[in-house]
């Protein structure tokens, strides 16, 4: 008789025919070969399904990036669009309020969509992926249209601040998680132009409102944005499906990761990064205004940097798959810290819209490129997850002060205190991801 110990060795793992077991306790290892296959009941569909490989392409696989991409659209694209609204809301029923208090509407609205993954995850893992991008595509349909009702700051505060970034929120991790089941080698490309989906939400967005509001008000011009989101967003629902199911829901958190260097800097990075980031998408607009240049173009500037992040979210994605990650993340985050230092000697027309061509395009990589980095950082990939939330709740927290305290410099200091503070801490967060990079790997043209 065979030992328990060697019972156990032996084995097989889930879904796997038996080459020994009860044959073996019986008439020892001679009597049934190991070659020899017994009668076993074949794997149920999921489990078959769920140690397949992506299929890496194929229609259903595009059909997928598809939606995604409008949902990136309507969440991340709405975030992109705050600046139209920043400024409106300045000179307009919310004139008395400071630009820093205006801000903390799009930085909550932001936080949300950021801090909502972390525990929609975990829900995706349930199979729940319908119901979290159903329910988030009405909270931000209804946000919208009841921010289209609103006339004060607390108003606002609720329906485009809470309710959108609720929504937002629980639409953004299933939209990046989804698309990564279905790729493999192609996975950065595939995430690059769903991702690029709130770059097109940031160009066609501010548009539609600048161009309606004037005649129709501020009220339908939101209305008119909130039926567009409607549409695009029932076309999500629609054609997305979920291609695996997880066997085991994952972990929340996994703070074993915060004892490796690389996640610990990159993560850390991540904070500075969108704390700075997302400074000129929200006051650009404003900055243009105030320096003469004539409303009808001004109200572009939000659009041409939305334009060129849909550009810095695609082709960078493409190398990122040949390179890894990190070697195109760095150096792209070091050229936006440059552009944002350099923001500080331009006050014309002609500057403010090639600063934004190529702002928006190297700042791109920072909203395109952190969920594939983070699945680069990641030995074990049970846990992806859960890394993923952390990482986007260190996003958050950025993104959530980062604005609100560059309205309050600029009280303060004026627009060279709210750029000396964007150039700093997209600068602080290269300067991080590159220690990320190196610990990773100290090879100059190693895969990172």
């Amino acid at each position: 008789m065979s030992s328990p110990s060697r019972k156990s060795s032996t084995t097989p793992s889930s879904g796997e025919p038996s080459t020994s077991g009860f044959h073996d306790h019986e008439k020892g290892d001679a009597a049934v070969p190991e070659t020899t296959p017994l009668p076993v009941a074949a794997p149920p569909p999921a489990a078959a399904a769920a140690v397949s490989p992506p299929p890496d392409g194929g229609f259903v696989a595009w059909l997928q990036v598809v939606g995604s991409f409008f949902l990136f659209m309507n969440s991340w694209g709405v975030v992109n669009s705050f600046g139209v609204f920043q400024t409106f809301y300045e000179t307009d029923f919310l004139s008395h309020e400071t630009p820093s208090n205006i801000s903390w509407i799009g930085s909550v609205q932001a936080f949300l969509l950021l801090m909502i993954g972390v525990s929609t995850g975990p829900l995706f893992d349930l199979g729940w992926f319908t119901t979290l991008i159903a329910s988030g595509s009405f909270f931000i349909v209804f946000g919208l249209m009841m921010t289209s009702l609103c006339s004060a700051y607390w108003q606002v505060m609720l329906a485009q601040g809470i309710l959108i970034g609720l929504g937002s929120g629980l639409v953004f991790v299933p939209s990046v998680a989804i698309v990564s089941t279905y790729f493999d080698s192609k996975k950065a490309l595939a995430t690059g132009i769903a991702v690029a989906g709130s770059s097109i939400g940031g160009v066609l967005y501010p548009i539609i409102f600048n161009q309606l509001q004037p005649s129709i008000g501020f009220g339908w011009a939101t209305r008119v944005i909130a039926f567009i989101a409607l549409a695009t967003l029932l076309l999500s629902i629609a054609i997305m499906r979920v291609r695996v199911q997880p066997r085991a829901v994952r972990r929340m958190l996994d703070l074993s990761a915060f004892a490796e260097l690389p996640f610990t800097t990159f993560s850390v990075g991540c904070l500075f990064g969108f704390m700075g980031t997302y400074i000129p998408f929200f006051y650009i607009q404003s900055y243009a205004a105030q320096r003469g240049v004539d409303p009808a173009l001004s109200f572009y500037t939000v659009s041409v940097l939305n334009a060129a992040s849909t550009f810095g979210r695609i082709i960078p994605n493409f190398f990122a798959d040949r390179t890894g990650p990190l070697n195109v993340l760095v150096p792209c985050c070091l050229c936006a810290a440059v552009l944002a230092f350099s923001w500080i000697a331009i006050d014309d027309l002609a500057g403010i819209f090639v600063f934004c061509v190529f702002y928006g395009f190297f700042s791109g990589t920072f909203v395109s490129l952190p969920p594939t980095t983070v699945i680069t950082l990641t030995r074990d990939l049970s846990v992806v997850g859960a890394r993923m939330g952390m990482s986007f709740a260190f996003g958050g927290v950025g993104i959530l002060i980062g604005n609100p305290v560059a309205g309050a410099i600029l009280d303060r200091h004026g627009w060279i205190g709210l750029k000396c503070f964007c150039g700093a801490c997209v600068l602080l967060a290269s300067i991080l991801c590159g220690i990320a990079r190196m610990s990773r790997t100290t090879k100059l043209l190693g895969k990172a």
